[in-house]
């Protein structure tokens, strides 16, 4: 799992990627985020070199969240070719996660 900490690594790890990434934006007095994370984590190992998975605080980089419109936490955005592809708000179980990563990664062939 990437950890985001500013803008040189949102452009290196997120815009960047070869592979779609989900970006995880949480802050850490967030119930509903820290709960998403177990189930991140979990994906990022059955994904891996498939799809990247990151973490954004929004406390320490809201100009990025604010970019993007996030207005609610935990949203997560899909990023494919420097662009989001899929927006994700709320915390959702893992099996409807591994169901729109599944049709990302589908489309991104």
């Amino acid at each position: 799992m990437i950890t985001i900490n500013g803008e040189a690594d949102f452009e290196k790890d997120v815009l960047q990627s070869k592979v779609p990434v989900l970006v995880d934006f949480w802050a850490e007095w967030c119930a509903p985020c820290i709960a998403v994370g177990p189930i991140l984590e979990a994906l990022d190992t059955e994904y891996q070199g498939k799809m990247n998975f990151a973490r954004l605080n929004v406390d320490g980089n809201s100009f990025i969240a604010a970019r993007y419109g996030i207005a609610a936490i935990p949203t997560m955005l899909v990023f494919h070719n420097g662009q989001p592809v899929q927006q994700i708000v709320g915390l959702r179980p893992k099996r409807e996660l591994k169901e729109i990563i599944d049709n990302i990664l589908k489309g991104a062939k």
